[in-house]
């Protein structure tokens, strides 16, 4: 599982590992996150445009932009 993070300035960015890859969070070692459930469809943002930097630059991502923001109403950090 891979998760997202809001930043005190309202950005958004891929929670990484020491390597910079995206940390597959397994095991007891997983923060308490909320979850994005909805149809992707083709301009809808994907781990890789996550991983290269090109989300902001889809249609999909004001749906990215909504869940972290209702995940910091909700005292989450992660989702």
């Amino acid at each position: 599982m891979h998760l997202l993070r809001r930043s005190d300035h309202g950005d958004f960015s891929l929670v990484k590992d020491d390597l910079g890859f995206g940390k597959d969070f397994i095991g007891g070692d997983i923060p308490r996150y909320s979850i994005l459930s909805h149809t992707w469809d083709a301009e809808e943002v994907s781990f890789k445009d996550m991983m290269n930097g090109t989300s902001t630059r889809r249609r999909g991502y004001d749906k990215i932009r909504f869940c972290g923001e209702q995940a910091e109403r909700d005292g989450l950090k992660f989702f």
